[in-house]
């Protein structure tokens, strides 16, 4: 059943630190199921601008809505339907993965949390692992262990801070394996990521972002992985 509410929208988002404007007038809209990669150089806003739309902090302008749900007034209700990875894994070190997952659980109020949690162990390859206290693990098997917590709940809408990172050639394939089928499920995601053709190949849209502001979007299939990083680096060296 189509519907014309968008799963994000983003009319005239500025976000200020202090003297700092690290968004400025952003209009975005993310169609049910689409998967957006937003590309952008160190400093652009894409983070800020994930915090922004995962609730986790207010625009300073301008609104968001997450399903229609305006993330200002009814930031909890926004974020229930969202699964998000920051640079931070939010994993607790002194409890094993699977308490870690069973925290979470809880906190969404899943039913079936066991089953959950062990499909959601499998797909990240830590089954083996679920009894060990995460100090131990790698940075690559925290990383692993953060997506099984950002999927735990099934959410409609996944919002990717450089999922990749820190992340092995084997746990790189896992994820991407992951992403596509997700896409297939028909989920909303938005993917921070600095390789193009990763990001390309793993989206439909894309954004590229430059000093707070949009400067190029359109659809990956329209262009070529050389015609992309062209684009790109017009964008990010253009005039400021």
């Amino acid at each position: 059943m189509e519907t014309t509410t968008p799963a994000i929208a983003l009319r005239g988002v500025t976000k200020r630190f202090g003297h700092l404007t690290a968004l400025q007038g952003i209009d975005l809209n993310v169609p049910e199921g689409t998967s957006l990669a937003l590309f952008g150089p160190n400093g652009a806003g894409k983070t800020t601008l994930l915090r922004l739309i995962a609730a986790l902090d207010k625009p300073t302008g301008g609104r968001i809505t997450v399903w229609g749900i305006d993330t200002r007034q009814d930031p909890e209700k926004a974020r229930s339907g969202i699964g998000f990875i920051s640079h931070q894994t939010l994993l607790y070190e002194d409890l094993t993965a699977r308490e870690n997952l069973i925290f979470y659980g809880r906190l969404y109020g899943l039913k079936n949390l066991h089953d959950r949690i062990d499909a959601a162990l499998d797909a990240v390859g830590l089954r083996d692992r679920q009894t060990d206290r995460i100090r131990g693990f790698s940075r690559g098997m925290k990383q692993r262990l953060a997506i099984a917590r950002c999927n735990l709940h099934r959410p409609a809408i996944l919002l990717l801070d450089e999922p990749f990172t820190g992340l092995d050639t084997s746990a790189r394939s896992m994820l991407g394996r992951m992403l596509q089928n997700l896409r297939r499920e028909g989920r909303t995601i938005v993917l921070v990521t600095h390789d193009l053709q990763q990001g390309a190949a793993l989206s439909d849209r894309f954004v590229i972002l430059n000093h707070g502001r949009i400067g190029v979007q359109g659809n990956t299939a329209d262009l070529s992985p050389e015609e992309l990083e062209t684009r790109y680096e017009q964008t990010v060296q253009g005039p400021e």
